[in-house]
């Protein structure tokens, strides 16, 4: 799905706040089932990068658990003080009977202040005395025990909020702690399925913006080319090497084809679009190490 703007539609709606997003967000998500094409159009119809990342973000989620309810808004909450390794999660689980208790908390939960379903990652205590085992559970924002506090806005895409999330003797039934190993099955494949899902809505965003702006038809044709093959890696499995290194050739080309809009913003320089992306471009730079570090395995795991 390669949208294209008509030609009575100069700019995307204004968009400021999580209130006027998530309206239009379900409304796509009704008309489009596959995550990929809620991601593209999301991205398409923002009005600026915080938008298209917000829309992405809850794709990927979609994706990654295709069970979460469309009307809410959905987070996985993975870092924690030390990080989102296995071992810099310190929320713990210990079940109880037939429930489970969780206690812990994290940083950096996306669109948290807003209400919504969480995916908590937390290391389950009676089967980590070996080796750290996570398992996720799923927590309603309106559970008793869970403490939800803002976060500052950040210097780029200020609109999409964060929290900090404080769980103490919240009570979980076993009926919500998701089946595997929850790092293995859940954590360690959504980077990937988050990048595929974000860069998507971000490069769409770029389309609609090319297309208001009348920019190089070239340019357009390689980032549609681009948009089309994000859609054929979110069908491949995240957890494999191949997928893992077409991404990063497709994330190659993209940062290749977001520098070459520089140019293109420079001569624009006076429009607001223009003034958010100088300020927003900086989210595409997040995990870029771990980006690379996923890369050097995945070719190692192929030679090997």
């Amino acid at each position: 799905m390669l949208p294209q703007l008509p030609a009575s539609q100069a700019a995307a709606a204004p968009c400021e706040s999580v209130a006027d997003w998530w309206p239009r967000h379900r409304a796509i998500a009704r008309d489009h089932a596959d995550p990929i094409h809620q991601a593209i159009v999301g991205g398409f119809v923002a009005d600026r990068v915080g938008w298209a990342f917000a829309s992405g973000y809850q794709a990927a989620l979609h994706a990654l658990f295709p069970d979460a309810p469309a009307d809410r808004i959905c987070a996985l909450c993975v870092t924690e003080a030390d990080g989102n390794s296995p071992k810099a999660i310190k929320s713990s689980l210990r079940q109880t009977g037939d429930d489970w208790v969780l206690n812990g908390s994290k940083r950096w939960t996306t669109l948290g202040p807003e209400g919504a379903l969480f995916f908590v990652a937390a290391r389950d205590e009676a089967a980590s005395a070996a080796r750290v085992r996570i398992r996720i559970a799923k927590v309603d924002s309106k559970a008793e025990g869970l403490k939800i506090e803002s976060m500052p806005a950040t210097k780029f895409v200020p609109e999409v909020p964060h929290a900090r999330l404080r769980f103490e003797n919240l009570k979980v039934e076993e009926a919500e702690i998701l089946p595997g190993d929850g790092y293995d099955e859940y954590v360690k494949p959504f980077r990937t399925v988050e990048d595929i899902h974000v860069q998507a809505a971000v490069l769409s965003y770029l389309m609609r913006e090319g297309q208001r702006l009348s920019w190089p038809q070239d340019w357009l044709e390689r980032l549609s080319a681009l948009l089309a093959a994000l859609g054929k890696l979110s069908d491949m499995p995240a957890s494999h090497a191949e997928t893992h290194i077409a991404l990063a050739g497709a994330l190659a080309i993209g940062a290749g084809l977001i520098g070459e809009t520089e140019a293109f913003w420079q001569a624009a320089a006076a429009d607001p679009a223009a003034l958010r992306w100088r300020r927003d471009r900086e989210l595409l730079k997040i995990a870029g190490g771990a980006r690379e570090q996923r890369t050097r395995r995945a070719w190692e795991r192929l030679r090997a």
